[in-house]
């Protein structure tokens, strides 16, 4: 074989081998940016569209599996069905999880699972939930190491110590004996985590509901009020906004205040 002919076959070979992989990135690229734009109108279903055929060409891409742990979870609040919410929300958890353990320097990786297992935690058994707290409280603290700053870790650790903080000694003690040792926390911990998320991002609703139900449960009544009605008062952005808006006039009415109207239309925006 002469040098011009051997050259011209190497890059023959060459081409073959290397342009799928091109074309491949190109295409879950162009999936990606697709999808990209469902999720910003929170349209998890034509996003999910998108994203799982470009998951099939880049199996680890982090921020894709992020993206796709979100959809699933976006899904769970447009089922009423308890088992089809605890599937949806395995499924979120599968793609979390691989992402964590690809993006070990990811922050956003490291929290998803916390927001996947925080999302089913009220559709789990007793065992399950005692079982799944010290996971959400680990997926919380890799994140914040890596980012002290990401609000949305904030909020998922206040609202674990809320939760824990309610639970009485009589079902501390039969917790322990049927299925191991609760953490102890507080209320005040619970809101200076609630705090920390306002400071950083004040424009979350979530943020003022949640601060709003840990002082219901700590008898502020009035500071309760004045932070649900705030969150009450701003405008859906996000997939979870309306379902944590009725959250809070249902403690507004516990604590005997009356309804405040909620704000308007919601302006889709993507929520974690």
């Amino acid at each position: 074989m002469n040098t011009n002919r051997f050259l011209g076959t190497l890059t023959l070979v060459m081409a073959m081998a290397v342009g799928p992989h091109i074309v491949r990135a190109d295409d879950a690229d162009e999936l990606i940016a697709k999808g990209d734009e469902f999720d910003k109108k929170l349209q998890p279903k034509e996003a999910l569209e998108d994203y799982l055929p470009a998951n099939k060409l880049e199996p680890n891409n982090v921020g894709l599996l992020c993206r796709i742990a979100r959809q699933y979870r976006h899904l769970m609040s447009e089922t009423s069905s308890k088992q089809e919410k605890l599937r949806l929300g395995y499924t979120s958890l599968e793609y979390a999880n691989k992402a964590a353990s690809l993006g070990s320097n990811n922050a956003e990786a490291q929290l998803s699972p916390a927001i996947s297992y925080g999302k089913m935690l009220p559709y789990m058994g007793s065992k399950d939930q005692v079982n799944t707290s010290p996971k959400i409280k680990t997926s919380v603290d890799r994140a914040l190491r890596l980012d002290p700053k990401n609000d949305t870790a904030w909020h998922i650790l206040g609202r674990w110590n809320r939760v824990l903080a309610d639970i009485n000694v009589v079902k501390r003690v039969l917790a322990k004996a049927l299925y191991g040792e609760l953490p102890v926390t507080s209320n005040e911990e619970a809101e200076k985590c609630l705090k920390k998320a306002i400071a950083i991002n004040p424009n979350r609703l979530i943020h003022y509901i949640e601060l709003g139900r840990i002082y219901a449960q700590m008898g502020r009544k009035e500071d309760a009020r004045k932070n649900i009605e705030k969150g009450l008062a701003m405008p859906n952005k996000e997939k979870d906004d309306p379902e944590m808006k009725q959250i809070g006039q249902e403690t507004l009415k516990k604590l005997g205040v009356s309804e405040v109207a909620a704000a308007g239309p919601p302006s889709p925006q993507s929520s974690p």
